[in-house]
């Protein structure tokens, strides 16, 4: 495959931010949408989002910033999507260009909300994209530490191996490193799971659990990840690698982690509503547990850390009641 393939990155936020600010250390143009206008003239004037990510340099020399998502898609061979997944379906409606012989690299850690898929079977379903030229961007890695160019690790994965080192090597840095898998699904699924346990992490901790109960419950959340994502594409892995356990530890653990802080405003008596309303950015962890919980009820997997934070988030069920019984359950 040739290395002339040009890049470009779908989505304002903070994680699209940073995958710019990761591109542009390796590459001389960086294809940016995003549909704010406002802030793109705000970048071209000053070299840094000032919305999401301030601390990162984002060169505007280096970049083809636009608000039109068809020059983007027509513009460029690899498709990188950050785009939140609730609002996935509303971006990808403007499309007139055609997604035919583009690859796509899904960088978002959800499920969309319309089809209740991952993202890569989202494009592999509804727009014929090939698995082949389907791929995932995972952790462990939160945005706030590339800002800082603090040692981070990507997974990248896509069944063809080419294009999975075609993406890490245009992503890593000396402070940047990347590993490439063939576990496309795994760790999509795992990227979007490790949010729910995150919530479920801030809940027990707004809850007023401590350091060893968070130890189980994270042990606990590994074991039930490692089920469904079985139940859901059965294949050898190792659940312990960085892309699944290491990046459920750092999204459970870190003060950056949007979906601990949500889940920690639920467990101190916040409704799920005026938690949201009062973060910045989305926590992608309420929109998956709905989907994940549709998903085990299908497959049977047990999963009562999932079931604990739907019952709160989705039932109005009282979080110290529901964590009560999740106590039980946990081992």
């Amino acid at each position: 495959m040739s290395n002339q393939k040009k890049i470009a990155v779908l989505g304002g936020g903070s994680w699209a931010t940073a995958i710019v600010k990761m591109l542009q250390e390796n590459l001389e143009t960086v294809g940016w949408y995003m549909r704010n206008k406002s802030t793109i003239a705000h970048i071209k004037e000053n070299d840094h989002n000032p919305k999401y990510l301030r601390a990162a340099d984002v060169y505007a020399s280096k970049l083809d910033l636009t608000e039109d998502i068809n020059k983007i898609v027509t513009t460029y061979d690899i498709l990188i999507f950050a785009i939140p997944s609730a609002f996935l379906t509303l971006e990808l409606d403007k499309l007139t260009a055609s997604l035919e012989h583009k690859i796509v690299f899904s960088a978002i850690k959800g499920i969309v909300p319309e089809t209740g898929l991952i993202v890569g079977e989202h494009f592999n379903q509804k727009y014929n994209i090939p698995l082949e030229n389907i791929g995932v961007i995972t952790g462990p890695c939160h945005a706030e530490e590339v800002a800082m160019e603090r040692l981070s690790y990507l997974t990248i994965a896509c069944q063809d191996e080419e294009k999975a080192k075609l993406v890490g090597k245009a992503l890593e840095s000396w402070y940047i490193k990347t590993k490439i898998s063939d576990d496309i699904i795994g760790t999509e699924y795992a990227a979007m799971l490790k949010n729910i346990y995150a919530v479920a992490a801030g809940m027990a901790h707004g809850l007023g659990y401590g350091d060893n109960f968070q130890s189980v419950l994270m042990s606990n959340a590994i074991r039930e990840m490692k089920r469904f994502i079985k139940k859901v594409h059965k294949m050898k892995r190792n659940i312990n690698n960085s892309a699944y356990l290491g990046d459920l530890l750092v999204t459970g653990y870190s003060v950056f982690s949007r979906n601990r802080q949500f889940g920690n405003m639920v467990g101190k008596g916040y409704t799920v509503k005026s938690a949201q309303m009062e973060m910045s950015m989305i926590a992608e962890g309420y929109y998956a547990t709905e989907s994940a919980f549709k998903i085990k009820e299908e497959n049977g997997a047990k999963t009562p850390i999932i079931d604990t934070v739907y019952n709160i988030l989705y039932k109005n069920k009282t979080p110290k009641k529901e964590f009560k019984k999740l106590t039980d359950n946990l081992d």
